[in-house]
């Protein structure tokens, strides 16, 4: 006799056993002892008994439950194996887009990539997942990744088009690493894409020019600390944000020498800085300002001391100063002295390489840079603060000029 929704809600456990009602068809639900009401379908295939869970009460009501039953009856008159299909659509649900490009996170994230770099991956693939989050990954097609990828070409967003496709391919390769997948689609695409125009990062490379932007930022009435930041930045010519995040105790001021460490760096590696006089006298005087705590920030922001300095606060800091942004950024400065210290041929290019933090790929070569051109960028320094010095004194100030 078929089951009712009353029966089943007042359906009580039995001590030690578990109850089975059954509502015909092979459906049956099962009452456990500790109160919990499964919905089973008993079916034979292949000459074998077998079973087959549905799902619990209430999750799964009585109408659903028979639903369920009626098919795993139809794919039986097929000559499917209803568990066997059940497992298949689970094994496929779990290899979706969506499934892999979470793990590849996942796996970023045990291999410390940069909070930056992660939030570029979350954003990226959480745009393909749009398209392509619930299709089985074996299943996903060039044409599809295409489509996906015109739609922002469309948008006139070419490079995010050209690293959109980058990621979806890492979650492809990363699939077929892990058995889940044959080829990568992304590769056919190679040449499909319009190419970006290449632009680089805004910077003064005349000698002249960025004397004057020297002077400019020598007489900067803003904030001390931005002032201090930017100064530091033309010294060291380090990334903006190794500047805004460091922390006291990555100084040892009697040695001369800053030592980033890797979680803070582009490539992951630990970088150490020499430091000129003039750099270790603007962070003398910092450190007389500061309260000495050897984990503070040396540049916090103005709302918080526990969140750094943020590099739109040094690019709005050129922009008053009458740099546009087509003229000089925060990053610019690397550029300036890349360009400047190669002109003077006085330094090896492996030296400026080397204390710019651009990574050698071979490691023996990596090595042999580090033992081999510290002494060289320890005096390459010193000489660049002083041509810094020099070019401060003979270029024109287009910052206090027009504030005379």
């Amino acid at each position: 006799m078929p089951l009712s929704d009353l029966q089943i809600r007042n359906a009580k456990p039995s001590i030690g056993c578990t109850r089975k009602l059954s509502d015909g068809g092979g459906l049956q639900l099962w009452v456990t002892p500790s109160g919990g009401k499964l919905w089973k379908l008993a079916y034979r295939f292949a000459g074998k008994q077998r079973k087959l869970s549905l799902g619990a009460y209430p999750a799964i009501t009585l109408k659903d439950a028979r639903d369920r039953r009626d098919k795993a009856k139809r794919q039986l008159a097929f000559e499917t194996d209803p568990g066997q299909q059940k497992r298949l659509e689970a094994a496929t649900k779990a290899n979706t887009f969506s499934v892999i490009a979470n793990e590849l996170i996942e796996k970023k994230r045990r291999e410390s990539k940069a909070d930056a770099t992660m939030a570029k991956i979350i954003w990226l693939t959480g745009m393909a997942r749009e398209d392509l989050g619930d299709r089985p990954i074996k299943e996903i097609t060039s044409q599809e990744v295409l489509s996906l990828l015109r739609k922002v070409e469309e948008l006139g967003h070419h490079e995010t088009a050209r690293r959109l496709r980058s990621i979806i391919g890492e979650c492809f390769r990363y699939a077929i690493a892990t058995g889940r997948a044959e080829t990568d689609p992304t590769y056919a695409l190679r040449g499909a894409l319009v190419t970006p125009k290449v632009t680089h990062r805004a910077a003064l490379i005349d000698p002249e020019k960025f004397g004057g932007l020297l002077r400019a930022i020598d007489g900067y009435s803003g904030s001390s600390a931005v002032c201090a930041a930017l100064k530091l930045l033309s010294l060291t010519f380090c990334r903006p944000v190794e500047i805004r995040s460091a922390r006291w105790c990555e100084y040892d001021l009697d040695n001369a020498v800053w030592s980033i460490p890797p979680e803070k760096m582009k490539m992951r590696r630990p970088h150490k800085v020499p430091l000129a006089p003039q750099a270790i006298e603007i962070l003398t005087e910092l450190m007389s300002l500061s309260k000495g705590d050897p984990a503070s920030l040396l540049f916090p922001s103005l709302r918080s001391i526990q969140r750094p300095l943020s590099e739109n606060t040094l690019n709005v800091a050129l922009r008053s100063m009458g740099y546009s942004g087509d003229e000089m950024t925060s990053h610019g400065f690397r550029a300036v002295a890349s360009t400047l210290l190669n002109e003077s041929g006085k330094w090896n290019a492996d030296a400026i390489e080397a204390q710019l933090a651009h990574v050698e790929r071979n490691d023996v070569r990596r090595a042999y840079h580090r033992a081999q051109y510290w002494d060289e960028r320890v005096l390459m320094m010193r000489w660049w603060a002083d041509r810094l010095d020099e070019l401060r004194v003979k270029s024109p100030n287009r910052y206090l000029a027009r504030a005379s």
